[in-house]
C-alpha cells in the first residue's frame, strides 16, 4: 500500500565556516516512464526541496530548473572525463555548454567530475586532478570561479581500517591522486565529496555491525562504539564513516577541508538475500539521517559542525540493474506517489503533501500478534488511552481481532501525543500511514470523520477514576490474571514502548 510522504523544507542553517548545511536529492535517470524536467520541477518546489545533485548537465533540466532558486549540482560524466581532462579546449567547451549557457538564471553552485572514478574506473585517474583543474580554469576565465566549486565524489570504500576512525586512512594506492586532489580542494575553497551508504556496511559486515547502529536509532552507552585512541563515542556508521575521511584527510596533513556527503540513503525493498531493505528501515534512516544533519550534530571529531547531505534518491529507477535494492533507493515512485512517510514531526517545520496533514499510527503489517498484544495492553494501561471504543457494543469493537483494537489504542495514544516523535512504534509493530483507518461508525482519533470535523486526539486520556483499566478483559484476547501481568511489566518498562 502507498503511503504517503512528508518532506521538510530542505534548507537549514548548520554552519561550516561560510557554508550553509543543508540536505539535498540525487535525481536519477533510469526509469522507464520518466517526468518530465517541468514535472520533476514541480515536485522539487512542491517539496520545498532547494538543493540538487544531476549525474549530467541535461539541457532540459537546466532550463527547467531556471528562475527556481533551487542550488545545483551537475556532473560531468565519467565517459566525458578523458577528453576533458587531456584538453583545456574541451574542458572550456564543456563549460561553456553546460554551465555559461545556464547561469545565473539556473542557480548552478557545484561541479561534480565524474562519480566515484578511482573505484569505478580506475584508468581515468591519472586525469582526474587535470579534469578538475581544467574546469576549474574555464570558470575562472568566466569568472565563476567564486560561485561554483569543482570536486569529485569518491566511494567511502577508498577509506581502509574505518573503524576506529582515528586509524583510518585513504588506500595508500591512490596517493598519487588524492594528495594533489585534496590541495587543490584546498587551494580553491571546495570540499570533499563523499558517498557514505551505512546499508552496505551493514550488510558487509557479517553481523559485526548491529542493524540499529547502520540506522542511527539509539543505543545504550555500552554499547556504542568507542576509539580507543581518541575516546570518541560513535552512535551511528554514518559518523564514524564521515570521521575516518576526516582523520584519513589528516594523515596527509589537510585539516580545512569540509566533507559534503553527496550520496547516502537505504533501499525500501530487496530480494530475498536482502531482508533489511524495507520501507520500515529506509524511513527510518533517512528520517533519522535529515534529523542529523539539520539538527547541527555533527560528528564526534567535529560536532556542532553539520555534514550537507543528498539523499540517494528522488526517484526509484526501474531500469537500475539486479539486485532488486538497486531499483529501489527512491523517496518516490515515477509517477510522484511517495514511497512512505518521513519520520520528520521533531526536525523542524515540515512540508506535508497530505495537505491535511492527516498521519495515523497503525499496527505493521504481519507484526507478531503477542507483541500487539503486549503493546496494546500498554496503551490501554499505562498509556492512559480511552479504550472504551472498543468495548463490546461499542463502535470500534468489530472487527473483533487484536491487529484492529492495537491500531485503534496506537493511534489514540500516538494522537494525544501530539504525534511527536516516537510515540508510534512500540517496540516496532507501529508504522505511521496517512491512509485514514476509521470505519463505519469507527471514527478514530485524528480523523475529520464523515462531517469533516476532526476528532480531537488530546481528550483521549481516561480519568484517573476510571474502573475500565483495572483489569481490562474486553479489549483483549487473554486471560484477566495474563492480561494485568502484562501491564504490571509495562508499567517497569514504560520507555519500551517510547
Amino acid at each position: 500500500m502507498a503511503i504517503l510522504l512528508l518532506l521538510l523544507p530542505l534548507l537549514v542553517s548548520a554552519v561550516y565556516g561560510d557554508e550553509i548545511a543543508f540536505i539535498g536529492v540525487n535525481i536519477g535517470t533510469d526509469l522507464s516512464d520518466m517526468p518530465s524536467p517541468t514535472q520533476v520541477v514541480a515536485l522539487l518546489k512542491a517539496q520545498n526541496v532547494w538543493h540538487v545533485r544531476l549525474y549530467d548537465a541535461d539541457r532540459a533540466m537546466l532550463l527547467a530548473l531556471a528562475n527556481t532558486g533551487i542550488q545545483v549540482t551537475i556532473s560531468v560524466p565519467n565517459e566525458q572525463l578523458l577528453g576533458i581532462g587531456q584538453s583545456n579546449a574541451t574542458a572550456a567547451n564543456w563549460v561553456a555548454r553546460n554551465v555559461i549557457a545556464h547561469v545565473p538564471a539556473t542557480n548552478i553552485t557545484a561541479i561534480a567530475v565524474g562519480s566515484e572514478v578511482l573505484t569505478a574506473l580506475p584508468n581515468a585517474a591519472p586525469v582526474l586532478v587535470s579534469a578538475l583543474k581544467l574546469i576549474h580554469s574555464a570558470l575562472v576565465a568566466s569568472n565563476l570561479d567564486s560561485q561554483i566549486k569543482v570536486s569529485t565524489p569518491h566511494s567511502s570504500s577508498i577509506i581502509l581500517d574505518s573503524f576506529p576512525p582515528s586509524q583510518a586512512f585513504f588506500n595508500r594506492s591512490w596517493d598519487p591522486v588524492m594528495v594533489p586532489l585534496l590541495k587543490f580542494l584546498q587551494s580553491t575553497g571546495s570540499y570533499l565529496m563523499l558517498n557514505v551508504y551505512p546499508y552496505y556496511d551493514y550488510m558487509q559486515s557479517n553481523d559485526v555491525i548491529p542493524l540499529d547502529y547502520a540506522l542511527f536509532r539509539p543505543l545504550p552507552p555500552n554499547k556504542e562504539a568507542v576509539d580507543a585512541n581518541t575516546l570518541l563515542h560513535y552512535t551511528n556508521v554514518f559518523d564514524a564513516i564521515v570521521d575516518a575521511a576526516y582523520f584519513s584527510m589528516s594523515y596527509l596533513n589537510i585539516t580545512n577541508v569540509p566533507i559534503v556527503v553527496t550520496e547516502s540513503g537505504w533501499p525500501s525493498k530487496g530480494d530475498s538475500s536482502e531482508p533489511d531493505a524495507t520501507v520500515d528501515n529506509a524511513n527510518t534512516y533517512n528520517s533519522n539521517l535529515i534529523k542529523h544533519v539539520i539538527n547541527n550534530t555533527g560528528t564526534p571529531k567535529h560536532p556542532g559542525i553539520a555534514v550537507s547531505t543528498y539523499i540517494y534518491e528522488l526517484y526509484n529507477e526501474d531500469l537500475r540493474p539486479s539486485p532488486l535494492s538497486e531499483k529501489n533507493w527512491g523517496l518516490f515512485d515515477a509517477n510522484g506517489t511517495p514511497v512512505y512517510i518521513l519520520h520528520l514531526t521533531a526536525a523542524g517545520t515540515v512540508f506535508a503533501n497530505d495537505t491535511t496533514n492527516q498521519t495515523f499510527c497503525v499496527a505493521k503489517d504481519g507484526a507478531d500478534p503477542k507483541m500487539l498484544q503486549a503493546a496494546l495492553d500498554w496503551a490501554c494501561g499505562p498509556g492512559k488511552v480511552d479504550c472504551s471504543p472498543l468495548l463490546q457494543g461499542q463502535p470500534c469493537y468489530e472487527p473483533d481481532n487484536v491487529v484492529s483494537h492495537s491500531t485503534y489504542a496506537f493511534n489514540a495514544y500516538f494522537q494525544q501525543m501530539g504525534k511527536s516523535t516516537g510515540t508510534c512504534d512500540f517496540k516496532g509493530v507501529a508504522t505511521i500511514s496517512t491512509t485514514d483507518p476509521s470505519h463505519g461508525s469507527c471514527i478514530f482519533p485524528g480523523s475529520f470523520g464523515k462531517n469533516g470535523t476532526i476528532t480531537n486526539g488530546t481528550s483521549l486520556a481516561p480519568s484517573s477514576n476510571d474502573t475500565s483499566l483495572g483489569c481490562p478483559t474486553q479489549y483483549f484476547y487473554r486471560s484477566c490474571s495474563f492480561t494485568t501481568s502484562v501491564i504490571i511489566g509495562a508499567f517497569l518498562m514504560t520507555a519500551v514502548f517510547l
